[in-house]
């Protein structure tokens, strides 16, 4: 039984209003000057557990809209979700810039931006006021609709906007500017044309192009004693996660004590395999503390730490500052540990000669003792080493570890069709190498390039 009486809504206020708001896991905003914010993109089906669904912002839109009453309709979370989807696809206020239900399929999210568009005078309609037409849900499997559409990757397009990835001439996109373009499905040989104004605009603050780069995934690597123990866990959940020890989980109505429960959960490592007793002992006391863990949180390109738990954890990180002195992460404060544009602009400031200063994106986490002092790494009884990937592979590219020759005479390669973090690294290359040849020059001058990319080897 439907709702009787819809209700015609303006989307772009009530949605605002929503991310301000904090209270659905995982709408937040990622630029809130520019506007721009994600929303978790589960793939919802009527069979979905109810209270992964109880709590969502497209079973809220359902309710403001008039299309759900609770008590009184069936639950359908996919229609829930694909009515929020038509009213984002219909209405001019917002522009999808990233689509990441494919890429991050366990967390799958995109990211939206709220576009300001002039209202003339005397306008009887409305872009952001959404009404209630019988036509306007598609009840296909929007698993289907998203893996099977024949529209280009929307998310590299706008992560890269003076690149044509569809040999389809386009302005770059700025950030106020969300007109839409018209697409044409790539060739398999892709043709880069640029126009040299726009390269020179893009390349001037280069800041600005990295800083839409994601970066979600960190690389946790656990050492006890100087010991790694097993290989380097990665971390793609959006907002961050959660590193503790016990059996106790976070609870949606006890966020204080546990944090956010849409943080992934990353559990110390147990002490079974330590030999030394003294260690074992010492090691299992500071463990039996840190049952409330300690939050790593990633807000736009900011790598923040909040510490819950009851063991006190001391840092050193691009951050920290150049002091020797230990760095506590005082209990309930929010303390950042990496910036992603002040690493990028250092890194530049680098290359270009204007300073002799080598970054740092390593963040190294001590547990129960002071950190940094005059005992190495490898004598703390727990360590973690936390590293924005991102970073890495930026700072890989600028100091040339990716463009090292090898003899492949009696080599044969095996590489995967290239994805979207491929299709990221090889553009990053094609930064260091404009850089490389504009070094030491303000502004920079860019050359119209017409660069080939060769078509995907075969998938072996």
């Amino acid at each position: 039984m439907m709702a009787v009486h819809p209700r015609r809504v303006r989307l772009k206020p009530w949605l605002m209003a929503q991310v301000d708001s904090g209270l659905f896991p995982g709408l937040v905003w990622l630029h809130r000057d520019n506007k721009r914010f994600q929303i978790p993109w589960k793939h919802a089906t009527r069979h979905s557990p109810p209270q992964d669904e109880e709590n969502t912002i497209f079973k809220a839109w359902a309710v403001e809209t008039g299309k759900y009453q609770d008590g009184i309709d069936e639950p359908d979370p996919a229609k829930w979700k694909a009515q929020l989807r038509c009213a984002l696809n219909k209405s001019r206020e917002f522009n999808l810039v990233y689509d990441g239900t494919k890429e991050v399929p366990m967390n799958p999210l995109k990211i939206y931006q709220v576009c300001d568009i002039p209202q003339p005078s005397g306008a009887h309609s409305n872009p952001g006021s959404v009404p209630w037409e019988d036509n306007d849900v598609d009840l296909e499997d929007e698993d289907d609709e998203e893996l099977g559409s024949s529209q280009p990757q929307v998310e590299m397009q706008e992560s890269f906007p003076f690149l044509n990835l569809n040999d389809s001439p386009m302005p770059p996109a700025s950030e106020s500017s969300c007109s839409p373009s018209d697409w044409i499905k790539a060739d398999p040989d892709l043709i880069l044309h640029t126009d040299p104004p726009l390269l020179t605009e893009m390349f001037s603050t280069p800041e600005t192009w990295i800083s839409s780069l994601p970066m979600t995934d960190l690389e946790i690597q656990f050492q006890y004693r100087g010991k790694e123990l097993g290989p380097p866990l990665i971390v793609s959940n959006p907002q961050g996660c959660r590193l503790f020890y016990g059996d106790l989980g976070p609870m949606p109505n006890q966020e204080e004590l546990f944090g956010p429960v849409s943080l992934e959960q990353i559990r110390f490592p147990a002490t079974d395999h330590i030999v030394n007793e003294k260690q074992r002992l010492f090691t299992n006391r500071l463990l039996d503390v840190m049952d409330r863990g300690l939050i790593l949180e990633v807000s736009g390109h900011a790598i923040y730490a909040i510490r819950l738990c009851q063991c006190k954890v001391y840092w050193s990180g691009p951050c920290a500052g150049g002091s020797g002195i230990p760095h506590v992460i005082e209990r309930q404060k929010k303390v950042k540990l990496f910036c992603l544009e002040t690493f990028l602009s250092d890194l530049i400031d680098l290359q270009k000669g204007q300073s002799n200063k080598v970054p740092s994106f390593e963040i190294y986490l001590c547990f129960g003792e002071e950190w940094p002092d005059d005992k190495p790494k490898d004598r703390k009884l727990i360590m973690v080493q936390v590293v924005p990937i991102v970073a890495r592979m930026i700072y890989e590219m600028f100091s040339g570890e990716f463009t090292r020759s090898f003899d492949s005479g009696s080599i044969r390669l095996q590489i995967s069709t290239p994805d979207i973090k491929d299709n990221i690294v090889t553009h990053l290359k094609q930064l260091y190498h404009l850089l490389q040849t504009t070094q030491g020059h303000e502004p920079w001058p860019v050359q119209p390039p017409v660069m080939h990319m060769a078509a995907p080897l075969p998938v072996q």
